[in-house]
């Protein structure tokens, strides 16, 4: 009786160090490719010419083609990247949209511990590029025949990174500052997977029903990396269907989200991107599942 209790109290500080640890775990992760992201933005903004500005101008709407594949890698510190290369105007919104799209964060590590969805796998991946790739052209032609643009935003504005001679330090104090306030918001999505166990999320994604897609895209959207881990193991319990899971994958940008709204100032550009993330996700999803997937 006495073991039993024991167990029963210290489970509760065994989830709370679990989530502590994750979500340290996942701002360490994406800590190297904040650093790079600021540093090639300091580079660029310091030493670029008008040459190198003008090529990735020329060059910019192709895009998809790259962030694509990139995001496909098992993480999610890549959209955190795509995040601040959109907000300096350096990369379109359809090749940050395509990264979004692609990204997969913890999938795949999932099914690979899964031998029964191993066969899955190929299936994840070839989807998620093809829809990100698809849908980052699609919106960038649609902009350039819109005369859609993106108004770059000073990165430095209000830092003082100005005053620095080198772009070392600049780097470092974005990546600090960024990567800050990334652990607070993972430390709060985590607290909230601690208080909505699986079978509550089962039930809120309605099993089985054709509105799934559009509800798991929804919950895709929530910026953590745990949210795939939630959306896979539901997709491998057979509590979602192969649509709804892409639907979800999809849409979960990972951390991207956060980083988008923290250092876009522009609400109505971040508003958009959500509306169309979701927009997307959902549509494909939904296709997928009526096609029988």
């Amino acid at each position: 009786m006495n073991s039993l209790l024991y167990i029963h109290l210290t489970n509760p500080w065994h989830d709370i160090l679990h989530a502590l640890l994750h979500a340290l775990k996942d701002t360490l992760i994406a800590i190297p490719f904040l650093f790079i992201a600021y540093l090639l933005m300091e580079f660029i903004e310091h030493k670029a010419s008008s040459k190198m500005e003008g090529s990735l101008k020329k060059y910019g709407r192709l895009g998809p083609l790259i962030g694509a594949p990139l995001g496909c890698i098992p993480q999610c510190g890549f959209s955190a990247t795509a995040s601040n290369l959109y907000t300096a105007g350096m990369i379109t919104e359809g090749t940050l949209l395509a990264v979004f799209l692609a990204t997969s964060d913890e999938a795949i590590p999932i099914l690979l511990g899964s031998p029964e969805m191993h066969s899955s796998i190929w299936k994840f991946i070839l989807c998620k590029l093809i829809i990100a790739i698809l849908a980052g052209l699609a919106i960038d032609f649609s902009y350039k025949i819109l005369k859609i643009k993106k108004t770059p935003i000073e990165m430095c504005e209000d830092c003082g990174c100005e005053e620095e001679s080198g772009i070392l330090k600049p780097a470092i104090k974005h990546t600090v500052k960024i990567a800050v306030f990334i652990l607070i918001i993972n430390l709060i999505l985590e607290a909230v997977m601690i208080l909505v166990p699986n079978d509550t999320l089962n039930n809120i994604l309605l099993s089985g029903s054709y509105a799934q897609p559009f509800i798991t895209a929804l919950v895709g959207l929530i910026p953590n990396c745990a949210i795939s881990v939630a959306i896979t193991e539901l997709y491998v319990a057979g509590s979602l269907s192969f649509g709804s899971a892409i639907a979800g994958l999809c849409s979960g940008a990972g951390i991207g989200l956060a980083v988008l709204f923290k250092t876009n100032k522009c609400l109505k550009e971040n508003i958009r991107i959500i509306v169309i993330l979701y927009g997307i996700s959902s549509l494909f999803g939904f296709l997928l599942m009526l096609m029988g997937f």
